[in-house]
């Protein structure tokens, strides 16, 4: 048919060029906040352009909704300033005609967006979160860089040594500061190497001065010909219980707690709200053709920030156990399509408030 086929190729065109814009924005938003990361020490500077994949695939979900949403309404409302939907609707094609060839062109972004929120979406954060693990718990000797200050894993002890290195074993100029139990040691040396000994590695430094500070505040100064340090990595902490987004959707199931059903309860509302956009799109998309659309495309940008922080807000309200999970997908995506469809149905029947009182008096004067 011709009005299904003409339509569905406008959208497929405005569909992908408003992906390639907000793909493009978003990895540019991503690269500078993982190069930010990079600088702080939080990321691995090798490692960055996996972060940065893994944050754009896991971004993708709402991406896709929005390009759904953006050329659907970008779509209609050109139809309404160029008077092609005056056509339509002379042919008999009201606005409720429109919503089948939309969904017909929206379902396979619809199971895209599904697959996205409820497995890519977990895998990127786990995928994420394990290089930035990865890195903050490498061992003593990744850390210590030449001409800089380093913290070791524990975060008890400070390294530093000077740029002029011969190789990647030893070193001159070195300075190492260590808290434990309350004591504070302050060692300074002219040289030093890194030396394995049995399971352990140590630095052993040379020619040196050692400073130590008890609770009481008791100073103890001694010099050394070699001291040894070890350095190694040591036993790793516990690891944290993961977090809920980097949690499998399966897991989430098995486990439901309030902060598992939270996370649940955003990933299944964000494919139900892709769908809910579809509709919405429709009937925002109405615009008189003498003002423009830009007003409206406002308005519609406005109606997506709205509902995407309702999203985010039912997420906390089930994860602190205020809200049920099928309550939340109920009154949240159930109430905002029921009124999207309640507000298609009055753009496509014209209906007024004063059409409707003009619709109720015979029947009280009736009576």
């Amino acid at each position: 048919m011709l009005f299904h086929s003409s339509l569905r190729k406008e959208l497929a065109r405005s569909f992908g060029a408003t992906l390639v814009v907000l793909v493009t924005i978003v990895m540019t938003m991503t690269l500078v906040r993982t190069l930010s990361l990079a600088s702080r020490g939080s990321v691995n500077p090798q490692d960055i352009m996996m972060v940065m994949g893994y944050t754009v695939l896991g971004y993708l979900p709402p991406i896709l909704a929005l390009c759904l949403f953006i050329s659907v309404v970008g779509t209609l409302s050109r139809m309404y300033r160029d008077s092609e939907m005056v056509i339509w609707f002379a042919a008999g094609q009201g606005l409720f005609a429109f919503v089948r060839p939309l969904l017909r062109f929206a379902w396979p972004m619809l199971l895209v967006v599904a697959a996205l929120a409820l497995v890519v979406w977990p895998w990127a954060n786990q995928q994420t979160r394990e290089l930035r693990e990865r890195y903050g718990k490498r061992g003593d000797i990744e850390r210590v860089a030449p001409g800089q200050f380093q913290e070791s894993a524990s975060g008890n002890r400070v390294f530093f040594l000077d740029k002029d290195t011969p190789d990647d074993r030893s070193g001159r100029n070195i300075f190492i500061s260590t808290r434990e139990q309350g004591k504070e040691t302050v060692t300074s040396a002219r040289s030093g190497q890194i030396v394995t000994r049995g399971e352990g590695q140590f630095v052993v430094l040379s020619n040196g001065q050692r400073l130590e500070i008890d609770k009481t505040g008791e100073m103890k100064v001694s010099e050394f010909e070699e001291l040894a340090n070890r350095i190694g990595p040591g036993e790793l902490a516990a690891r944290d219980a993961p977090p809920p987004k980097t949690r499998s959707t399966l897991d989430l199931v098995r486990e439901p707690t309030p902060q598992n059903l939270g996370e649940l309860a955003w990933r299944v509302g964000l494919a139900l709200a892709a769908l809910n956009f579809t509709v919405i799109a429709v009937a925002v998309s109405s615009v008189n053709p003498r003002a423009g659309r830009s007003g409206n495309l406002i308005f519609a940008l406005f109606a997506f920030v709205v509902y995407f922080n309702l999203l985010n807000l039912g997420q906390s309200w089930v994860g602190n156990g205020q809200l049920g999970f099928g309550a939340a997908l109920l009154l949240l995506h159930g109430g905002v399509l029921a009124g999207a469809i309640a507000w298609l149905a009055k753009q496509h029947n014209n209906w007024t408030l004063r059409h409707l009182l003009r619709r109720r008096r015979p029947g009280e004067a009736a009576s």
